[in-house]
């Protein structure tokens, strides 16, 4: 489990490091005006600035609860397989989803590796829940 949870961790810093590049990006370019950083308001930007600071944002939505179940997992010591398989699955599914929101972005697609990922948070949690009982 705490593997999982570390790769998630790496994703969510290899998109923090690439939604700050570009925000930097589109300021040195004149794009965006530095301002516009201030409240995130107030200015049309480009579609990567717009994609990379969502794709940021969505790593701390859904994820919260993947780390929950993790913490929890690990602090009761649990050894069931059902709740790893399921982080793994959760792990390659925000991957995945962020290769697809910021490559060639078809929300169905998205859309389908999301679910897929949040089936496998609820999986994990009624794993961690039924062996804690």
């Amino acid at each position: 489990m705490l593997y999982a949870m570390f790769m998630l961790v790496i994703l969510t810093v290899v998109i923090m490091v690439l939604t700050a590049r570009v925000r930097m990006g589109s300021v040195k370019s004149g794009a965006v005006p530095e301002s516009y950083y201030n409240l995130m308001e107030g200015h049309a930007v480009p579609e990567l600035v717009a994609k990379t600071t969502r794709n940021f944002n969505n790593l701390f939505e859904v994820p919260t609860l993947f780390y929950a179940g993790g913490a929890v997992y690990l602090a009761l010591d649990q050894t069931g397989q059902a709740a790893v398989i399921s982080a793994w699955v959760f792990v390659a599914a925000r991957v995945l989803h962020s290769i697809i929101h910021l490559s060639y972005n078809n929300p169905m697609h998205r859309m389908v590796v999301f679910a897929i990922g949040n089936l496998s948070v609820l999986v994990m949690w009624l794993s961690i829940v039924n062996a804690a009982a």
